[in-house]
């Protein structure tokens, strides 16, 4: 992450704020994302493989996204409807 332990002592402290560039690295290299490391939360850190999908779905044009959309609500109102007679 190109930062030396005494820098890093100081983060671990809360005597220092890491930068966003630096925060941005250790989200890297820890394979979480950056939402994650400042608020902690379990809905931040998604699979990297959810969020890759997800950065390919928005680069489709929005009638193919609709389509898709659809039939991931589809799977997942079935998935809900399974759950609550459970």
């Amino acid at each position: 992450m190109d930062s030396s332990r005494k820098i890093i002592g100081k983060y671990k402290r809360n005597e220092n704020l890491p930068s966003i560039e630096m925060v941005a690295k250790m989200a890297k290299a820890f394979e979480v994302t950056v939402d994650f490391l400042i608020e902690g939360r379990e809905n931040a850190a998604f699979d990297k493989e959810i969020i890759e999908c997800i950065n390919d779905i928005q680069k489709m044009d929005p009638d193919t996204r609709s389509i898709l959309f659809n039939v991931i609500d589809t799977y997942i109102q079935n998935f809900k409807t399974k759950q609550a007679f459970r």
